[in-house]
């Protein structure tokens, strides 16, 4: 298992900059640190509350999250409610201004409730992320991609976390949903050169066989028959955000974040038993790979409608 972890840090701006060297920047902000070996890769949403995909995507680029509270405000607020939603192993980090009733009132009768909590102290915070890593899980490898950019010499040059087995150089893969058949010509890891990458590592890929301005946000590398794509969904039931104050039911114009991808969807079915997920264009996906619906049209409170689990083509 890589040495590696990427952790997503939100709630309050500032703090993954005091724990990280600045990368990657669009509307959300990678900073990374390597000591002893051991990688991090902090994400913080920027351009989070003016936009809720640079928070939903955050928490998919994660493997775990640091939730810091230092003032009680409704970017906090939209912030726990999509939190609550998801699965992701959550650590609250509690700034000098809140107190523990703060805390325990705002988190009362969510997951989050039972979450460990630890005051905002920066070498602690350090100490604790580095004692985390990413799950190794075995399979076809599986990258889903954040960014890309041209190199002069080089070519197409992709970022993302492996998520699934084990990423190597030579390797021909499908970018999905698109139909193109790329080659990984060589990998970085932390800017260093590398013949292979294991999971939760974070990798820069020269890719053969697509230029970079043809790559977009939640393409995933991946071999050809490993996941799923279409533009009609099955899925499980709707579990509905219990702070969400809008009505969007069947028929709504939506949004779906399925892993990095975040499209338009309508909603065509759901019931108890599950439903039906429209996209506007294709998207690709793991069996029973979970998804959250975001009403970007709800009057008030938060844009996260809900989550279900996408099982396969209906």
């Amino acid at each position: 298992m890589a040495d590696a972890v990427t952790v997503a840090i939100v709630g309050s701006p500032g703090v993954a900059g005091e724990l990280g060297k600045k990368g990657t920047s669009s509307d959300v902000t990678l900073f990374n640190s390597v000591r002893d070996g051991h990688a991090v890769t902090l994400v913080e949403p920027t351009q989070f509350p003016e936009k809720i995909a640079p928070l939903v995507s955050a928490l998919a680029m994660a493997d775990r999250c640091l939730l810091i509270i230092q003032e009680l405000n409704r970017p906090l607020a939209e912030t726990i409610a999509t939190l609550e939603i998801s699965e992701i192993p959550t650590t609250v980090v509690m700034g000098p201004a809140v107190g523990e009733a703060d805390v325990g009132r705002i988190l009362k009768g969510g997951r989050l409730e039972s979450a460990p909590r630890t005051p905002l102290d920066l070498p602690a915070l350090r100490a604790l992320v580095d004692g985390w890593t990413a799950p190794d899980v075995p399979g076809p490898v599986r990258v889903p991609l954040d960014h890309a950019f041209p190199v002069k010499g080089v070519g197409a040059v992709a970022l993302g976390v492996v998520r699934q087995g084990t990423l190597r150089a030579h390797d021909r893969l499908r970018l999905w949903p698109s139909p193109k058949v790329v080659e990984i010509r060589s990998i970085q890891v932390h800017d260093v050169d590398r013949k292979e990458a294991g999971c939760g590592e974070r990798v820069g890929a020269a890719i053969k066989g697509v230029e970079a301005d043809e790559i977009a946000r939640g393409q995933i590398l991946a071999p050809e028959g490993s996941l799923w794509e279409g533009t009609r969904l099955s899925s499980g039931p709707l579990e509905k955000c219990r702070y969400y104050r809008g009505d969007a039911g069947v028929g709504a114009h939506l949004h779906l974040a399925l892993g990095l991808q975040v499209v338009p969807v309508v909603l065509e079915e759901m019931g108890k038993e599950g439903g039906v997920l429209a996209p506007d264009r294709p998207v690709a996906f793991a069996a029973n790979e979970s998804a959250v619906l975001i009403d970007l049209d709800v009057p008030v409170g938060p844009r996260v409608l809900g989550r279900t689990v996408v099982r396969g083509i209906a």
